[in-house]
C-alpha cells in the first residue's frame, strides 16, 4: 500500500486547482489507450483518434516516447510536472516540459520502462522533451481546446462539489474515492494507491489536488523542487455525472409539461447541485439556469440550503414524486 504522511499545516494548505496542460496530459493518455469510459469520450475518440493515430504513424520516434513514457507502471516525469497552486497558462505550463534536458528526458523514460531497454531511436535523439511538447500542444490545440469552456465549467463544479463535501464531511468526504485506491488513513495518513509503494513524507510541501474530466489519475511530485519549493499532485477524474459530457435526457412527458430545459434541471437535481455545476451539465447559461430553479422553487418542486459558501439546490418530495411517476409511466 502507497501511502503519504501530510502534516496538518500541509493540508490545511492544500488546494484544488484547474491545469490546461493536466487535462491535455489525460486526453492524451485516453487517446493513448483509445477506449473511452462513457458515451461522451466514445464520441470524442471517434473524431479525435484517428487523427492521433495518423500523426504517431507519420513519426516513428515520438510513437516510440509515447510508448514509453505512457505504457508501463509509472508516467515519465518531466511528461508530467506537478501544476502550481496557481497554475499559469497552458503555454507556460508547456514551457516546464520543453525546459527538459534531453538527458533527464532519457533517465525518465528509463524510470517509466522499469528496467526494459531504452529503444535506439530514444537514446539517439536530443529532442525529446521539444517532441514530448509538439505533441502535447497539438493534442491541446485539436482535441482539447475546442472544448475547454465547457470542459472548465465541468472542473469548477468539480472543485464546488469536492469543497461542499469538505465543509460537511472534512478531508476524509472529500478525498475518500478521490481516485482508484485512495482514501483517508488517519493519523496524518493517505493512501493514494493500493499498490505496494514507499511511504513519503510531505511535511513543508505544497499539494494541489487537481481534477481533470477524462477518466484519467496519477500523482505526480517534484523530484527536481520548484524556487518555491517541493510540490506534490494528485490528479483525478471527476465523479459522477460531472465525468460525461452528454446531455441528461427528461422523459418525454416531463418535457412536455415543463419544457425540456426546465424538465432536464429537474432530472438532474436527485442528488444536491449548484448552479455552477448545472450550467456545466446542461450547457445552459447561467441566467437561463437561474431562472429554471425560480420556477420549479415557486412550484414547491425544488427546495435549496447552504453548504459553506455555497448554495445548493435539491428535489422536494413533491419534485421526487413528479419524476417518478413520469419515470414509471
Amino acid at each position: 500500500m502507497g501511502w503519504w504522511e501530510i502534516s496538518a499545516d500541509t493540508l490545511a494548505g492544500s488546494r484544488f486547482v484547474l491545469s490546461p496542460l493536466a487535462e491535455t496530459i489525460a486526453a492524451l493518455k485516453t487517446l493513448h489507450r483509445g477506449t473511452g469510459a462513457h458515451p461522451g469520450e466514445h464520441a470524442w475518440l471517434a473524431r479525435h483518434g484517428p487523427a492521433y493515430r495518423g500523426r504517431l504513424a507519420d513519426d516513428q520516434v515520438t510513437a516510440a516516447l509515447v510508448r514509453a513514457a505512457l505504457g508501463h507502471r509509472w508516467n515519465a516525469t518531466f511528461l508530467t510536472p506537478t501544476p502550481a497552486a496557481e497554475p499559469p497558462s497552458f503555454t507556460d505550463e508547456l514551457a516546464a516540459v520543453r525546459a527538459t534536458s534531453p538527458d533527464t528526458a532519457r533517465a525518465d523514460l528509463a524510470v517509466s520502462l522499469a528496467g526494459r531497454p531504452l529503444p535506439g531511436p530514444l537514446r539517439r535523439a536530443d529532442d525529446l522533451p521539444e517532441r514530448t511538447a509538439g505533441l502535447l500542444e497539438w493534442v491541446w490545440r485539436e482535441a482539447v481546446l475546442p472544448y475547454w469552456p465547457r470542459r472548465r465549467r465541468v472542473l469548477e463544479a468539480e472543485v464546488l462539489a469536492r469543497s461542499a463535501q469538505l465543509s460537511r464531511g472534512g478531508w476524509t468526504a472529500a478525498l475518500d474515492g478521490m481516485r482508484p485506491g485512495m482514501r483517508w488513513l488517519g493519523a496524518n495518513r493517505l493512501q493514494i494507491t493500493a499498490d505496494d509503494h514507499p511511504p513519503r513524507e510531505l511535511a513543508g510541501a505544497q499539494l494541489v489536488f487537481v481534477p481533470v474530466t477524462p477518466r484519467q489519475s496519477w500523482v505526480s511530485w517534484d523530484v527536481r523542487p520548484a524556487p518555491g519549493g517541493h510540490r506534490s499532485a494528485v490528479v483525478y477524474p471527476c465523479s459522477g455525472a460531472l465525468a460525461g459530457t452528454g446531455r441528461v435526457a427528461a422523459p418525454e412527458a416531463l418535457g412536455a409539461l415543463l419544457g425540456p430545459a426546465r424538465a432536464g434541471v429537474l432530472v438532474l437535481l436527485g442528488t444536491p447541485k449548484s448552479t455552477t455545476q448545472l450550467v456545466a451539465l446542461t450547457g445552459q447559461g447561467l441566467g437561463s439556469v437561474g431562472r429554471h430553479l425560480k420556477v420549479l422553487s415557486e412550484a414547491r418542486l425544488v427546495g435549496r440550503r447552504r453548504a459553506g459558501r455555497s448554495v445548493l439546490y435539491f428535489r422536494t418530495a413533491v419534485g421526487e414524486a413528479l419524476v417518478a411517476a413520469q419515470c414509471d409511466a
